[in-house]
C-alpha cells in the first residue's frame, strides 16, 4: 500500500568515489570556476549598455516601476493610502520628537524629507519611512547625554535656577543631526561593500527583546511628561535603574493637573483604539484616533488656557515653513560614532524585516544591499535638514498596505500631508500639552509590551532562543541601548559558536532494503553494518570543534586509538620476544642433538657427521615453521571493544593485521562476559579449542542479543555531508585520523563531501600517496558497498548485508 502511494525507484550504477565521479561528471578545475582576481576586476570595470542599464535600474529602483505606473490602477489606492498614513505621521512625528528630546517640529521634518528620498532609492513598495519609537529613544539617549539640563542652567541671582530651553534645544538638534548624518554614512558605506547580510545576525528573538527593552526606556523617558516632574538624567550602565529610582523619589512632587490630562488622554486613546479594532472589518480606513485626540486636546488647551492657568507644559512655538539645509557639526562625530553605528544596524534590521515581510506577501523582491543604501541616503539627506534617524514604522506600514497602497507613490501623498502641516498648520498645535503626546507614545508601546508573551512561547519552542531573548532584554535594560545591542549580538554569535562547537555525534545504521542511513540510537529499524562504523556529525568540522570531533569518533566507534597502539606495540614486542626465545630454544636443542649425533658418530664408524651450523639451521627452520603455522591468538578487551591479535604474522612480509570485535550487547549479559573480567593489560592465549569456543560464543551473542551483533571492525566512514567548509585545522585532524587508524589496521573513508569541500581539501594538500581521492565517495552508500566488496566481512547469523537491493554495484 505504501509502496504504491509513495512510489519506488531503482538505480543501477557503479560505486562512485571522488576520482571516478570527476571522470563521469567532468568536474571543472578550480581555476575554471574561480577566475583570478585580476580578471574579476577587469570584468567589473568593463562597461556596456546592458550593464549600464542594469546598474541604473538597481541603483534607482524608481526607474523600474515609475515608467510602468498606471494611474488608473494604482492612482486612487495610493492616494487613499497616502492620506491615511500622512494623518498618522502628524501625531507620531510630534510625539516621537519628544522621545528624541527635540522640539516637535523636527519630528514633522523627519516624516517629510526621508520619505521623499526613499521614494527614489528604496525597493520596498509598502513600508512607510519616518519616525520610529526605538530609534527615537536611541537618539534621545545621545542628545540628553551630550546636552544635559545641567549644562544649560541659568542663575538669575536668586535661589531659583532655570534651564535655557532655547539654547538646549538648538544644541540637541545639532547633536541629533550629526548622529543621523553619521548613521546614514555608515549605512551607505555598508551598502556599497555589499554588507546587507549584517541584518541577518539580528535574529527575531533578539530584535523583539531589544524593542521590548527600548519600550521600557521609552516609558521611563515619558514619565516626566506624564507626572509633570523633572528627574535627573543619568548616563552610562545602570542609568535606567538610577533614573527610575530618582523618579520614584520625585513622585510626591507630581503635578496633578498634568497627571489628570495624561490620564484622560490615555483612557480616551485606549478606548478609541479598542473600538477601532472592533470595527476594523467594517471600516475601509482606520479611525485616526491619535490625530483626533491631539486636535481635541489642542482646542481644549487653547480655550481653557491650560498653560497659563494650570502651568501645564505645552509644545510651544512651532515655526512654519521649511528650514534651510545645514552642514552637521563634524566635531561631534567622535562623540556619537558608537551610537550612530548601533542606530544604523537597528534601523536597517527593522527596515529589511518589514520589507521582506511585505515582499513575500505580494510577490516581489527586496534587495538587502539597496535597502541599506536607500535608508542611509534617507538619513544622510534628512540630517542636513535637522531630521533625526528614521526607519519604517510597523503601524504606518501596515496601514499603508492594508488600505490598498501599491507603490511608494503613497509615500509621496503622505509627504504632501506633512508638508501642508509644516507650512500652514504647525502653529495651530502650539497649545498642545506635552502630556498628550506622551500619552500617545505610551499607548502605542502596548504592542511592544505584548512581546513579553514571547517568554512562554520560546520556553516551549527553543530554550536557546529564550536565553538570547532574556540576555538581550536584561543587557539592554542595564547597559543602555548601544552597549546592550553590542552585548546581545555578541551573545547571539557566541550561542552559534557553542552550538557548532558541540554538535550531535551519532553512528549511522542502514534501513534494510534502502540506501538510507539514520542514527541507530533514535531509529529502531536502523542496523549497523557488520565491520563498518559510519560516523556522523550534525555540524561542519572546523578549528573550534576539531578536537571534539576526534574524541567523539573514538568514543562512538569504541576504538581508543592511543591505547590500542600501545597494546599493539606491546603485543608485537611480546611476539618478537617469543620468536627470540623459540630461536634460542631451537639453538639449544640443536646443540644437544649435535652432541648426541657426535656421540653416535663416534660409536658408528664411517657414519656422516653434520656441522653445528647446519644442524642449528635445520632445527631452527623446523621450529620456526611450526611457530609460524600456529593458530594461537591473543584476545583482549579494552573500552568496550574486544580485539583479537594473531600471535604470528599472516602475510609473507611479516605484517600482522589485528581484528577488532565490536560488542553490541552488554558483555555482562552475554557469553563474552568473561572477557570483561580480564584486568587491563592481561592477555589470554587461546588454542584452537579456545578459538572454537570463541566462535561459538560469538554465534550465541549474535543470536541472543536482540539484533545487536558482534563483528570485526575494518572500516570507518566519516559522513561529511553536513560540512559546508573545512579549514586547515580540520584537514590536519582528518589526516591524523587516517594515520592513527591505519596504525591499528582500520581503513578510513570520507563520504558526501560537497564540491567546495573537495576543492578546499585539494588546496589544503590533504591528498597524498596514502590518502587519495579513492578514499572519498559520493554518498555513504557508495562507501558502504565499496567496503563490503573489498574487505573480508564476517557474515553474522541474523544479519545478511544485502544492501544492493536498491543500488546494484559493478566494481
Amino acid at each position: 500500500m505504501d509502496s504504491h502511494k509513495f512510489g519506488k525507484y531503482r538505480v543501477e550504477r557503479q560505486v562512485l568515489n571522488e576520482e571516478r565521479l570527476e571522470e563521469v561528471a567532468h568536474r571543472k578545475s578550480y581555476s575554471e570556476t574561480h577566475p583570478p582576481f585580476a580578471d574579476k576586476l577587469k570584468d567589473s570595470l568593463r562597461c556596456s549598455v546592458p550593464r549600464l542599464k542594469r546598474w541604473a535600474l538597481s541603483s534607482f529602483p524608481v526607474l523600474y516601476w515609475f515608467p510602468k505606473y498606471s494611474l488608473w490602477d494604482y492612482g486612487m489606492p495610493d492616494l487613499i493610502s497616502g492620506i491615511s498614513v500622512g494623518i498618522m505621521h502628524l501625531p507620531q512625528g510630534m510625539a516621537y520628537a519628544l522621545l528624541a528630546s527635540l522640539p516637535p517640529v523636527f519630528g514633522l521634518y523627519s516624516s517629510f524629507y526621508p520619505s521623499l528620498i526613499y521614494l527614489f532609492f528604496g525597493t520596498s513598495r509598502h513600508i512607510s519611512i519616518g519616525t520610529f519609537t526605538v530609534l527615537s529613544i536611541m537618539v534621545g539617549s545621545v542628545t540628553e547625554t551630550l546636552a544635559p539640563d545641567s549644562s544649560f542652567v541659568i542663575n538669575n541671582g536668586t535661589n531659583i535656577t532655570t534651564v535655557n530651553i532655547t539654547a538646549q534645544d538648538l544644541y540637541r538638534v545639532q547633536v541629533a543631526a550629526a548622529t543621523t548624518v553619521l548613521c546614514g554614512l555608515i549605512q551607505v558605506m555598508l551598502g556599497m561593500v555589499k554588507f546587507g547580510f549584517v541584518g541577518t545576525y539580528l535574529a527575531e528573538p533578539l530584535v523583539r527583546a531589544y524593542t521590548t527593552a527600548a519600550a521600557v526606556h521609552a516609558v521611563i523617558g515619558q514619565i516626566k511628561y506624564i507626572f509633570g516632574i523633572s528627574p535627573k538624567r543619568f548616563s552610562g550602565p545602570l542609568s535606567l535603574v538610577y533614573t527610575f529610582g530618582h523618579i520614584c523619589l520625585l513622585l510626591p512632587q507630581t503635578h496633578l493637573p498634568t497627571l489628570v490630562v495624561s490620564a484622560v488622554s490615555i483612557v480616551c486613546l485606549v478606548v478609541a483604539k479598542e473600538l477601532n479594532i472592533f470595527l476594523r472589518p467594517k471600516l475601509p480606513v482606520p479611525i485616526p484616533v491619535e490625530l483626533i485626540t491631539i486636535v481635541s486636546a489642542t482646542l481644549i488647551s487653547s480655550y481653557s488656557h491650560l498653560s497659563s492657568n494650570y502651568t501645564i507644559s505645552v509644545v510651544g512655538e512651532i515655526p512654519s515653513g521649511l528650514s534651510p539645509p545645514n552642514l552637521p557639526d563634524v566635531s561631534l562625530f567622535r562623540h556619537v560614532i558608537g551610537d550612530a553605528f548601533a542606530i544604523a544596524i537597528v534601523g536597517y534590521a527593522i527596515s529589511i524585516s518589514l520589507g521582506k515581510t511585505f515582499a513575500l506577501k505580494h510577490g516581489y523582491k527586496v534587495d538587502s544591499n539597496q535597502e541599506l543604501l536607500a535608508l542611509g541616503l534617507s538619513n544622510m539627506g534628512g540630517g542636513f535638514f535637522g531630521c533625526f534617524a528614521v526607519c519604517p514604522s510597523m503601524s504606518r506600514s501596515l496601514i499603508q498596505e492594508s488600505t490598498g497602497g501599491k507603490t511608494q507613490m503613497a509615500s509621496l501623498a503622505s509627504a504632501v500631508i506633512v508638508l501642508v502641516t509644516i507650512m500652514k498648520l504647525g502653529p495651530l498645535f502650539q497649545e498642545l500639552p506635552k502630556a498628550v503626546l506622551a500619552a500617545v507614545v505610551l499607548v502605542n508601546l502596548k504592542s511592544m509590551f505584548k512581546q513579553l508573551a514571547d517568554i512562554a512561547t520560546l520556553w516551549k519552542r527553543s530554550k536557546i532562543d529564550l536565553l538570547i531573548w532574556l540576555v538581550t532584554l536584561v543587557s539592554t535594560l542595564l547597559l543602555n541601548l548601544d552597549l546592550g545591542l553590542a552585548a546581545s549580538i555578541a551573545f547571539a554569535l557566541l550561542s552559534i559558536i557553542i552550538r557548532t562547537q558541540m554538535p550531535t555525534y551519532s553512528i549511522l545504521g542502514n534501513i534494510r532494503g534502502t540506501d538510507v542511513y539514520v542514527d541507530i540510537e533514535s531509529h529502531n529499524q536502523a542496523s549497523e553494518i557488520p565491520g563498518i562504523t559510519i560516523f556522523h556529525s550534525s555540524a561542519t568540522v572546523y578549528f573550534a570543534n576539531a578536537d571534539l570531533y576526534l574524541e567523539a569518533l573514538k568514543e562512538k566507534s569504541g576504538l581508543d586509538i592511543s591505547k590500542m597502539i600501545i597494546y599493539k606495540k606491546r603485543q608485537e614486542a611480546k611476539q618478537r620476544r617469543r620468536e627470540r626465545r623459540a630461536e634460542r630454544r631451537a639453538k639449544r636443542q640443536a646443540i644437544k642433538e649435535k652432541r648426541r649425533t657426535r656421540r653416535a658418530a663416534e660409536q658408528l664408524a664411517g657414519a656422516p657427521v653434520f656441522s653445528v651450523e647446519e644442524e642449528v639451521g635445520q632445527w631452527r627452520d623446523i621450529d620456526l615453521d611450526n611457530i609460524r603455522t600456529g593458530e594461537q591468538k591473543i584476545t583482549e578487551r579494552e573500552n568496550g571493544t574486544v580485539f583479537v591479535i594473531p600471535t604470528t604474522p599472516r602475510t609473507p612480509d611479516g605484517h600482522c593485521r589485528w581484528e577488532y570485535l565490536k560488542g553490541g550487547a552488554d558483555p555482562e549479559n552475554t557469553s563474552l562476559g568473561w572477557l570483561s573480567e580480564l584486568p587491563d593489560g592481561d592477555t589470554t592465549t587461546l588454542g584452537s579449542s579456545s578459538e572454537d569456543t570463541l566462535s561459538q560464543d560469538l554465534e550465541r551473542v549474535s543470536l541472543g542479543s536482540l539484533g545487536k551483533w558482534t563483528w570485526d571492525i575494518h572500516s570507518i566512514i566519516l559522513d561529511l555531508s553536513t560540512a559546508n567548509f573545512i579549514d586547515t585545522v580540520a584537514i590536519k585532524t582528518i589526516q591524523n585520523i587516517f594515520q592513527d587508524f591505519s596504525e591499528i589496521d582500520v581503513d578510513i573513508y570520507l563520504a558526501g563531501c560537497q564540491t567546495s569541500v573537495v576543492e578546499q581539501l585539494e588546496r589544503g594538500c590533504f591528498f597524498s600517496e596514502s590518502i587519495t581521492k579513492k578514499n572519498l565517495f559520493a554518498t555513504v552508500h557508495d562507501a558502504v558497498l565499496f567496503c563490503l566488496n573489498h574487505h573480508e566481512t564476517r557474515t553474522i547469523s541474523g544479519y545478511e548485508p544485502s544492501l544492493d537491493s536498491c543500488i546494484s554495484t559493478k566494481l
